[in-house]
């Protein structure tokens, strides 16, 4: 080996070991569901069939995480962040992930539909964010 080889290879060669990278962070919601005040509706409103049946075709469709049924019945539950105006509107909504992009939209949208006219106003802050939880129920 030649004194011009041996120093190349030392020179490619890194004196200091390279770091191996670190696993990325667990992405953690920084919303702190729990904390939020259930959204007053004044009519409890409940998906209608047609409502399942999308959510059920779509977590097939889209391969999603689907959750384990329980004596014949599966429940997947939908929660949205929502905020309300000032002039008791919602004006914003953010879906809580379950690793289904389509149906966490889906009930976002839903649940702004079903805010609209159903809120009790002497419940409602404006300003105020309040969560909201979806249900959908089916047979296996």
């Amino acid at each position: 080996m030649t004194l011009l080889t041996l120093l190349t290879l030392v020179q490619a060669m890194p004196l200091v070991p390279t770091p191996v990278p670190a696993a990325p962070p667990i992405a953690r919601s920084p919303i702190d569901w729990a904390a939020l005040p259930p959204l007053p509706y004044r009519r409890t409103p409940q998906p209608t069939t047609s409502m399942v049946n999308f959510v059920v075709t779509e977590l097939r469709r889209n391969e999603c995480p689907r959750p384990m049924p329980v004596m014949g019945r599966t429940q997947l539950q939908v929660d949205v962040a929502v905020l309300i105006g000032e002039d008791d509107l919602v004006r914003a909504t953010i879906p809580r992930a379950i690793g289904c992009p389509t149906v966490e939209q889906y009930g976002a949208g839903l649940v702004v539909s079903f805010a609209r006219g159903n809120l009790m106003p002497h419940f409602v802050k404006g300003g105020s964010w309040y969560r909201a939880s979806l249900r959908f129920d089916w047979t296996e």
